[in-house]
């Protein structure tokens, strides 16, 4: 028999701590142990407010590198369920090595679904019979801009301002050519011949979200019951008024008479019914592509890569290391939890989505050129996101400029050579076309390169992550899943069609949960150029760093100036509200 010696850390703040049973499993490359009860050397004491309590744990053979932990308590017959604030758990492993594992989360069953008075909920597997039933579990937890959406989600000029300011602001892009397979013609869509579709493409008015990575993705079944998911595509005008208005949906590929191209002339629960699968799409699209992977998983790739070929006395580790915080920790959760065989996502469209990765999409600037929306009007996550990422990048230049005086230096440094290059082949699988460069030959690129990877670390993440509650919260808004086939003719959907379609009770009750705790800032929050660790000494590169720091902070005050004054403020790419890594 081997021991572990497992040292748990309850929390400090308010009512952190639980007189219920707690459990752990520590899970390695080679095994995993039985669940074992917790119970320290403090005896009851073990989990109060601020205690740490030491527990071994004993396996009959080494389970190798432990790379996660579950933890899990359950209440005693005499003691009501309580909520336990876990701060972190350190594992001392029988070779001497020493595994920390940040937690800093709320523990119970079902905390979230108790914290959104929604426990009860998530084992009830009946349709929704009414919106008003759905409006009072909605009214149980409400942020601003959750209610709003709750106010304004059946209204168009909505609908389209999430394509630019929601939680998935990279998909839209300005239409040059109207797809073949979307036959839109000006009778459709200016039945009083106003103006033409041909004009208005040229004035550069017309815009397209062509949702056909989801084509042909397989469905999971819930509850019994077969889901389905579209692959649609949405044509959006620019009115007069500045307005981003959807003029036409078609929800398949494929045009075909069972596949008609809706529009807003329609009747109300025809247009209603599309525009709800536009948006259960868009949740798809949004949590495996523009979430999970680019944010996620590329922030992984990072990195792994750092850890394995950069050491810790080489400036590029000292300033990537706080934008890798937490992140291997979460990705382990986020692959046992969402794109495992038994998750809640099918990895079918990650694979896809792999394949329209480039490096020019990752780099905001080059992004918003080739999406042809430089001239958008009230696109905030563009308008806040090119001065963050201008602010790392003059960041970035400073400091890479002081430690490297010449190209040729960038190009003998051989570990920063085996970064780049780990990240080419295990990132992006060798493939030339995305663009990844295989190697650094100038400071101008090595810059340009890791002002990416900081921004997509910290901004890019909480501009797809920080909203999700704010738009998702109101389930109709964002329906996670539908389970019904969308309509293939005219004239025969009702409100009654729409509930049926809904998610179930209980979807509707996990759903919210998960996004209120992916949408909550972390207790230990880490703004967006703060480097806590300390790792630059010298006195130039820390003025440097006091500069990027008094950048961020002006622009956050405009941010929040400017926000006043808007009917939904846009709060993703504020500063002070950006977390340096991917934590969450």
């Amino acid at each position: 028999m081997v021991q572990y010696k497992v040292t748990v850390f309850t929390g400090d703040c308010l009512n952190s701590t639980t007189l219920n049973n707690v459990f752990i499993k520590l899970v390695g490359t080679d095994g995993e142990s039985d669940r074992t009860w917790l119970m320290g050397l403090k005896g009851a004491t073990s989990f109060v407010i601020g205690a740490v309590s030491l527990k071994y744990v004993s396996c009959p053979t080494s389970l190798g590198n432990l790379v996660l932990i579950e933890l899990d308590k359950q209440s005693l017959p005499l003691f009501p369920e309580d909520a336990w604030f876990c701060a972190k758990v350190e594992v001392k492993s029988p070779e001497g090595d020493i595994y920390s594992f940040p937690i800093y989360r709320w523990i119970a069953d079902s905390k979230v679904l108790t914290e959104l008075k929604l426990k009860g909920l998530d084992n009830c597997k009946k349709k929704w019979d009414n919106i008003d039933s759905i409006n009072r579990v909605f009214c149980c937890k409400k942020t601003e801009i959750s209610e709003y959406v709750h106010e304004h989600w059946k209204e168009d000029a909505f609908f389209g301002y999430q394509f630019l300011n929601g939680v998935n602001p990279i998909l839209i892009q300005c239409c040059a050519n109207l797809p073949s397979n979307f036959p839109v013609t000006d009778d459709m869509v200016f039945p009083r011949g106003q103006c033409s579709l041909r004009d208005e493409i040229k004035k550069g008015n017309i815009f397209l979200c062509d949702y056909k990575h989801l084509e042909g993705v397989k469905t999971n079944t819930i509850n019994g019951k077969k889901q389905y998911l579209m692959a649609p595509l949405v044509l959006l005008h620019k009115a007069p008024d500045d307005k981003l208005m959807p003029i036409a949906i078609q929800l398949k590929q494929t045009p075909s008479d069972d596949n008609p191209i809706f529009l807003p002339t329609d009747s109300e629960y025809d247009w209603l019914i599309a525009k709800t699968f536009v948006r259960s799409a868009d949740f798809n699209e949004h949590q495996l592509n523009a979430h999970l992977l680019r944010t996620h998983l590329l922030a992984e790739v990072f990195a792994v890569s750092l850890l394995r070929n950069v050491p810790m006395v080489h400036p590029l580790y000292k300033l990537l290391k706080p934008h890798t915080r937490y992140t291997l920790q979460i990705n382990f959760l986020a692959r046992r939890l969402l794109i495992s065989d038994t998750g809640a996502f099918t990895q079918e469209l990650l694979i896809v989505s792999v394949c329209s990765l480039t490096y020019s999409s990752l780099c905001m600037p080059d992004d918003i050129a080739e999406r042809g929306l430089e001239d958008v009007p009230n696109f905030f996550y563009r308008d806040d996101g090119l001065k963050v990422w201008d602010i790392i990048h003059r960041f970035v230049q400073g400091m890479l400029g002081y430690y490297y005086k010449s190209d040729r230096e960038v190009q003998e440094d051989s570990e920063l050579q085996k970064w780049i290059l780990d990240i080419f082949e295990h990132g992006f699988l060798s493939q030339a076309e995305t663009g990844i460069p295989q190697r650094f030959t100038c400071v101008t690129a090595l810059a340009k390169f890791v002002t990416m990877v900081i921004f997509t670390c910290s901004a890019q993440h909480a501009a797809v992550n920080s909203g999700q509650y704010d738009y998702g919260g109101w389930m109709p808004n964002t329906p996670i899943s539908l389970q019904l086939p969308p309509p293939t003719t005219k004239g025969t959907t009702s409100e009654a069609t729409m509930l049926a379609t809904f998610p179930d009770v209980n979807v509707t009750a996990q759903g919210m949960a998960t996004m209120w705790l992916l949408s909550k800032q972390s207790s230990d929050f880490v703004p967006l150029g703060q480097y806590p660790e300390d790792h630059f000494t010298e006195e130039i590169p820390r003025k440097i760093l006091k500069d990027f720091q008094m950048e961020l902070e002006d622009l956050s005050l405009v941010i929040k100036a400017r926000n006043k004054r808007l009917e939904v403020p846009y709060t993703y790419m504020d500063p002070a509200e950006v977390e340096n890594s991917v934590a969450i």
